[in-house]
């Protein structure tokens, strides 16, 4: 996710021919993430002359959690047009209810759950991330009518070394965020497990009002964060597209994608975190065909005008807007839609 999205999301032009970026990605992991939800051949699921869309899932697995025990926290779908100069990122509420298809492999029969329990269903038995996402793919495309070109899945322990190997990232937030996560320990940032194991006098993380460059563990512990926000995992849903487009931003401006050395340590970094699928097109292709979008042309969207859209039993639903906001994406209209609805536009900076 996060290599993918920074090259793609590139301006500048890349370093080098088709050649030299298939040497610079090629000990990116490649899965079959999509199943069956990627697009048809009558889609153009054959190319990517026409619109792209791919599913980013983050995901937090960590070393002491059983493999097939994750669910994915973070989704969001990033649509690109046909005219391949512009990029949408909307995020799908993690509580939202939806019905989750039959999986055997899991033994799952079917039923309706929060949306990212589907990971969770598809990772069982063995799965893995790759049946997680399957599910999770084929669970949003029967919600939102929306087939994949591609998919990439980020763990966001591994995320700290992406934005390491970018320096650090600028990132604004819209009010002071204490961290439930971790705490300072003889003035070291540590996870809160660890820091309580020392025994030492702990002072809590809080990252500060206003716009600020964040290293690695600071933007990604300010990007986990959902309580004590005004909108709560809404709020959190627009600070992680913030931090993508913060990275994408960051990597077009400081030269990392027309540099080989930086580019490859990024892709290193990169490699660590994230698992690929770009739908049978090689990898250098699809970052090929997407060099134009830049990290300042990323609009981040909202769903459910920001903030909860409750049923009565502790998940939500997708509103009538959101659900008119993919079929936009489904039809290439998703410019006049956004022209129309200008409230769904985030004001992250």
């Amino acid at each position: 996710m996060a290599g993918a999205v920074l090259m793609m999301t590139s301006g500048v032009a890349i370093v080098g021919s088709k050649a030299v970026i298939s040497q610079a990605t090629g000990s990116i992991t490649q899965r079959n993430l999509l199943g069956d939800a990627g697009k048809t051949l009558a889609e153009g699921g054959s190319d990517l002359k026409g619109p792209i869309d791919m599913l980013l899932l983050g995901v937090d697995a960590r070393e002491r959690w059983a493999a097939d025990d994750v669910r994915a926290d973070s989704i969001i779908v990033l649509h690109i047009p046909a005219t391949h100069d512009q990029a949408y990122l909307i995020s799908i509420p993690r509580d939202t209810e939806a019905q989750i298809p039959a999986w055997p492999k899991g033994n799952y029969a079917g039923g309706v759950d929060k949306i990212n329990a589907a990971f969770q269903v598809g990772a069982r038995n063995g799965g893995g991330w790759e049946g997680g996402a399957q599910v999770m793919a084929q669970t949003i495309k029967n919600m939102t009518g929306v087939s994949f070109d591609g998919a990439a899945i980020i763990n966001f322990g591994g995320f700290k070394n992406v934005i390491d190997a970018l320096g650090s990232v600028r990132i604004c937030p819209k009010q002071d965020v204490k961290s439930t996560h971790m705490s300072y320990v003889d003035g070291k940032p540590m996870w809160n497990a660890d820091a309580k194991k020392t025994g030492k006098p702990r002072t809590p993380v809080v990252h500060k009002k206003g716009c600020q460059e964040m290293e690695g563990w600071a933007a990604l512990d300010f990007s986990r964060q959902r309580y004590g926000l005004a909108n709560s995992d809404y709020d959190r849903q627009q600070n992680q597209q913030q931090l993508i487009k913060a990275m994408a931003k960051k990597a077009s401006q400081n030269g990392t994608l027309t540099n080989l050395g930086k580019l490859n340590e990024l892709i290193k970094a990169a490699g660590k975190a994230f698992i690929l699928d770009t739908g049978g097109v090689s990898v250098e292709d699809f970052v090929f065909t997407m060099r134009g979008v830049t990290g300042n042309e990323l609009i981040m969207l909202k769903t459910n005008g920001g903030t909860y859209n409750a049923k009565g039993n502790g998940n939500e639903a997708l509103d009538e807007q959101t659900l008119d906001m993919f079929r936009a994406v489904r039809q290439d209209k998703l410019a006049e839609f956004v022209f129309y609805n200008p409230e769904v536009i985030s004001n992250r900076k």
